[in-house]
């Protein structure tokens, strides 16, 4: 197995060579020969890359310690499932993983367009083997994962790293890189549109879904990966700024710029520059995503250990930034926009600035990101920027968003006239002046959380009127019943209110990020039979005792939680000792959820001379809002993406 899967990397090595070196023969000759040599090269290249991948996983559930891979990310008392994330544990075998999704993403769509969009397919293979042609170089002369231990070492293995030892960590990197590698699709497009000179908004409409896919599993991937530190790391917090997540919410933001611009270049044939600049923009993160996480040059919880990989993978971004740069401008005629703005007070004005805005929160991010590795280049001397910075430049930027995100749809294309502002901004603001003045009754001052109460009940009331009139005039045109009318209204427009769904999920999300700003937090030591009152909720110290598990010893204590004199849980936090980490130590964090608050608790020192339990206790208000909003905007997304009746039935026609 282990030279299946090594002469699988070496052969889909060379196949994508020849595909790409084809490829570019065929657009010098128009030789259809060599376009068939290269696409099933590509086929090829991608198919050897899932039997290597298929090969390492059996080699980790197999637990063959002679491979230093597994040695280093498995052990014989690793749990199963965790065995099988040990695939994405390591350097080498994320790398692999990238290509794995890679070579997914190059099937689905060679196979979809076998027959269809020859021209754009031919560059769009292109672009596809090049980045898969890097990624196997990568693989394969500098994080191979199929090599040897040395010739008499040996190896028990050392078990997946406790922190991944997760159920969440079996999700949160597949969905990630699908997210990840899947902004490839719209690249690769927008590459050969540039290249064919086939610029109208065709290219767009053909990776719609291709778009929305990615983005949503980008979209899911950070969830899950707050879901992990919430539950994980044991600080109390779903976000904290750290280098790695900002580099995976970096290509999310561009990306839903380009998700929110590519409606006016349908629509209007408009902003058709700044559209390849967004999507390409897009790619490039997603890269220097994968450099700031593999390079070292950052230190993080979620990065890999330092490498020498790092000048190879910023000299591919300059690469790609290069040739991009040199496409735009040799294209810059054909990329000029026949329309122009008509009104201030238009849906794409509306949509302008929402792009204005996300660019704005991307550079904020990516300067915070990047200031530490700009001062030590400049200075000598490491300067980070901490979570006071981000706060304080990206939470007045996300309210100006949710602003837009209510303003944008009550605007009309082209022009909105007074009346009909008057008449869609009236319901909103009225809604927003009494849930503001509601808030201030009820004692709450801060002016961060004011605003986000009133922008988010500014924007709900935006939605649910839009909703009901667009039910109410199907209702008195076609006479159909509400949920009748809802349905087809839907159906005849998943874009647009497939986007309004997404709207309602990000208004959940603000307000669980507003009650971040209410949390309360305790930290003490109780001995057994000792109790402590936090917010109403009195926690009591029943217990500690140990138990042996498959590979690590836990201690576990009982905290009972009562309100009123009434029982509410028995939180258990742990304290794990993993022996196959030299005896690293973890603690797994207990959490109590409930609809409009979450109990929180994690256990640190436990015993001791005066055999107390060392604990911190958190009451943290609304985070299930965060959980349900990310759901929310899943199904809006799915809407979007799920071909209509109408779409079915041409399909049905032309076949």
């Amino acid at each position: 197995m282990i030279l299946l899967g090594s002469t699988s990397l070496q052969l889909a090595l060379i196949f994508c060579s020849l595909a790409l070196v084809s490829g570019f023969i065929n657009l010098v000759k128009r030789d259809l020969r060599f376009s068939l040599v290269s696409r099933r090269g590509l086929m090829v290249s991608a198919f050897l890359i899932l039997v290597a991948t298929l090969a390492l996983v059996h080699q980790l559930m197999a637990s063959n310690f002679s491979l230093e891979y597994v040695a280093r990310y498995s052990s014989a008392a690793t749990p199963t499932m965790y065995k099988f994330a040990g695939l994405w544990a390591g350097m080498e075998g994320s790398l692999l993983f990238w290509l794995t999704i890679l070579g997914i993403y190059v099937l689905l769509i060679g196979y979809l367009n076998r027959r269809r969009n020859l021209s754009l397919m031919l560059v769009v293979n292109l672009v596809f083997a090049t980045v898969m042609l890097f990624f196997l170089i990568v693989t394969n002369f500098f994080e191979n994962p199929f090599t040897l231990l040395p010739p008499g070492a040996s190896s028990r293995g050392m078990g997946l790293n406790p922190l991944l030892q997760h159920p969440v960590m079996l999700i949160h990197p597949p969905i990630l890189y699908l997210g990840y590698v899947g902004f490839v699709v719209p690249f690769a497009y927008a590459i050969a549109a540039l290249v064919t000179r086939h610029m109208d908004a065709n290219w767009i409409r053909l990776t719609r879904r291709w778009s929305l896919l990615p983005w949503m599993f980008l979209g899911i991937g950070i969830v899950l990966g707050g879901i992990w530190a919430y539950a994980e790391l044991g600080w109390g917090g779903y976000w904290a700024w750290d280098p790695v997540e900002n580099a995976s919410i970096l290509p999310w933001l561009t990306g839903t710029a380009y998700i929110h611009s590519v409606r006016i270049q349908e629509k209007k044939n408009m902003l058709r520059l700044w559209n390849v600049i967004l999507i390409m923009s897009t790619f490039i993160l997603t890269i220097f995503g994968t450099y700031l996480t593999r390079s070292g040059i950052l230190s993080s919880v979620h990065a890999f250990a330092a490498s020498e990989l790092g000048i190879w993978f910023f000299g591919f971004v300059l690469l790609i930034i290069l040739s991009c740069t040199i496409l735009v401008i040799l294209r810059k005629d054909e990329l000029t926009s026949q329309n122009r703005l008509e009104s201030f007070t238009s849906r794409e004005s509306g949509f302008l600035f929402n792009n204005m805005i996300f660019v704005a929160l991307t550079l904020a991010v990516l300067w915070g990101t990047m200031f530490p590795i700009l001062s030590e280049a400049v200075r000598g001397m490491k300067i980070t920027m901490g979570s006071p910075y981000f706060n304080r430049t990206t939470v007045p930027i996300g309210l100006l968003l949710l602003l837009m995100v209510g303003i944008g749809p009550l605007l009309a294309w082209r022009r909105t006239s007074l009346g009909t502002l008057k008449r869609n901004l009236t319901i909103p603001v009225a809604t927003a002046i009494v849930a503001t003045a509601g808030g201030m009754l009820l004692g709450l001052r801060q002016i961060y959380p004011l605003l986000s109460l009133g922008l988010v009940a500014f924007v709900f009331a935006g939605i649910i009127n839009e909703l009901f009139r667009g039910i109410r005039a199907r209702r008195r045109i076609s006479g159909e019943s509400t949920l009748t009318a809802f349905r087809n209204m839907v159906d005849r427009n998943r874009s647009r209110y497939g986007g309004a769904i997404v709207h309602l999920g990000v208004l959940f999300m603000f307000v669980g990020f507003t009650g971040k700003a209410f949390s309360t937090e305790q930290e003490l030591a109780l001995k057994p039979g000792e109790n402590t009152y936090l917010k109403g909720y009195v926690f009591k110290l029943d217990r500690y005792y140990e138990v042996e598990r498959t590979n690590h010893r836990a201690w576990i204590v009982d905290l009972s939680v009562s309100r009123n004199d009434r029982p509410v849980t028995i939180l258990r936090p742990e304290r794990r000792i993993y022996i196959e980490q030299d005896s690293q130590v973890q603690s797994e964090v207990a959490i109590h959820s409930r609809p409009l608050q979450d109990l929180y608790a994690i256990a640190g020192g436990i015993g001791g001379e005066n055999n107390s339990v060392a604990l911190k206790i958190m009451i943290n208000p609304l985070v299930q809002m965060v959980w349900l909003g990310s759901i929310i905007i899943v199904v809006g997304t799915l809407v979007a993406i799920w071909p209509s009746r109408t779409d079915q039935r041409l399909k049905e026609r032309l076949a």
